[in-house]
């Protein structure tokens, strides 16, 4: 299955946008119960305004939060930034570290930013079980576990440790294109034929393609009408 992921998304990446480890640390946490698009707005301001970790830090709270303010749960997030800040300058010269004992002691820094961090921008192989990650290794039968960080250390098992970045990325592109929450499109999923919960969306083709989102959506039907017509993916 996972490498028919990455058959289906030979450009899955990091959606939110960044240049430095502080850009990639900072953008994850604006992007708790916020979509990438929103962050992905906000953050060219924010970058400008706001370079080095000493500039958080300092920050002016009022003006802070009012950039913040699109991104939802402002106030929160303004603390997390300025602590982060301040953490930084205090304890490792302003730089980002690049060590999971480290990156996790850091304000508003869980294990799943500090693996999108690693992962993304020191290329340090890490898997982030977000709610899509989360979502789908639970459909598809890989665990039944929910504690994230439970079933960050089951999945790892699963996969090859080189993997895990790259892994995390296919799960979370599939889970925002074709197999949603709440009405999957099974019908136009590459993983019909290994799925154990085909059938929980439309099975029709039809119905199922109106349901793909994004760019790939050509690409992602192309391989599943193969796979319909009995073509093994991911060799």
């Amino acid at each position: 299955m996972v490498r028919v992921l990455a058959e289906g998304y030979p450009d899955a990446h990091c959606e939110l946008d960044f240049t430095t480890p502080l850009e990639l640390v900072v953008a994850v946490i604006l992007s708790a119960q916020c979509t990438d698009k929103k962050v992905n707005e906000v953050t060219p301001a924010l970058f400008a305004k706001y370079p080095t970790a000493a500039d958080y830090a300092g920050a002016d709270r009022t003006e802070l939060e009012e950039m913040l303010r699109p991104t939802g749960f402002f106030r929160n997030k303004a603390t997390s930034l300025m602590g982060l800040g301040a953490a930084l300058v205090e304890q490792h010269d302003g730089v980002v570290p690049g060590n999971m004992e480290e990156l996790v002691k850091l304000p508003g820094v869980g294990r799943k930013t500090a693996n999108v961090v690693l992962g993304n921008a020191f290329d340090v192989p890490g898997l982030t079980v977000d709610t899509h990650f989360g979502r789908l290794v639970r459909r598809w039968g890989w665990t039944d576990l929910e504690d994230a960080v439970k079933v960050e250390h089951a999945i790892g098992e699963l996969i090859e440790k080189r993997d895990w970045t790259m892994a995390s990325h296919w799960i979370v592109f599939h889970g925002r294109r074709v197999c949603h929450a709440k009405t999957p499109a099974c019908g136009a999923c590459l993983l019909m034929k290994d799925c154990p919960s085909y059938g929980l969306g439309p099975e029709d083709p039809d119905k199922a393609a109106k349901l793909v989102k994004g760019d790939e959506k050509p690409h992602l039907i192309e391989l599943a009408e193969r796979v319909r017509a009995g073509e093994k993916l991911g060799g």
